[in-house]
């Protein structure tokens, strides 16, 4: 099987269709380099999570609330684990295989 969606997020773009890197997104320029890399953390804060998942402030709380979407806090941050959003990401697909069958 392909590379997950997360994977493919904090490996750099992916051509959905050819499941690998976009040559049309490839730049030889600073800019372009800096603005395509994606940084691997540990810990996301909720703003990052909603960049990283294509989800609003309001659908990300839905699914830490209905313990879909797992997090941790450090301090007053709550902070979502990249494993938290790997598995998320993981449910998403099963259940999506699921309403395929």
């Amino acid at each position: 099987m392909g590379r997950s969606w997360l994977s493919a997020a904090l490996n750099g773009p992916l051509c959905a269709s050819l499941s690998m890197p976009c040559p049309h997104l490839v730049s030889d320029s600073p800019s372009a380099r800096k603005a395509l890399t994606v940084e691997t953390k540990a810990l996301y804060r909720v703003s990052e999570a909603m960049r990283l998942l294509s989800m609003s402030r309001t659908v990300i709380y839905e699914q830490l609330r209905s313990g879909r979407l797992r997090s941790v806090h450090q301090g007053r941050a709550r902070l979502i684990p990249a494993s938290a959003i790997t598995d998320y990401v993981a449910l998403l697909e099963r259940e999506s295989l699921g309403r395929a069958a």
